[in-house]
């Protein structure tokens, strides 16, 4: 072998290693497909302004007690789980009462902290709701920056 012949085999070579590593690149690999999230997560700042614009239906998702100790103004009661002692039936729940959610309009998910909204939110887009928004801190966050609660 001459030496031009070992040029030409390094060229195929790296040729071929360049050629592989674009192929096998991460984000083309086939892989188990991620859920999507589906919803968006909004700041109660945002929250707020959705709410001013009465562009959104206003989820609560807790339970009775404490939605009775305080909630958003205008927001609409259906708990998530039975948490805190709740005795709620299963047909009291989020995923038996979904048809009283409304379709046509962006959705505003909130509970305590944040926590059982996200699992709200979930459970709407896995029912198709595609404008779902959590608030993220919940009612905690809400109260934290001084806005209005109805007890």
């Amino acid at each position: 072998m001459n030496k031009q012949d070992l040029t030409y085999i390094a060229i195929f070579l790296v040729f071929l290693i360049t050629v592989l590593l674009f192929a096998l690149r991460p984000e083309d690999s086939p892989s188990v497909p991620e859920s999507p999230a589906g919803f968006e997560t909004v700041s109660v700042e945002e929250a707020r302004g959705m709410i001013e614009k009465d562009e959104v239906f206003i989820l609560d998702v807790r339970t009775p007690a404490e939605f009775n100790s305080s909630h958003i103004e205008g927001a609409t009661l259906i708990p998530v789980t039975n948490s805190g002692g709740s005795n709620l039936s299963p047909d009291q729940l989020l995923e038996a009462r979904i048809n009283e959610v409304p379709r046509d309009k962006k959705i505003l998910v909130y509970c305590r902290t944040g926590h059982r909204s996200i699992t709200a939110s979930k459970i709407l887009v896995t029912a198709g709701y595609s404008d779902v928004y959590n608030m993220e801190g919940g009612i905690t966050a809400w109260i934290g920056a001084g806005y209005p609660v109805v007890s």
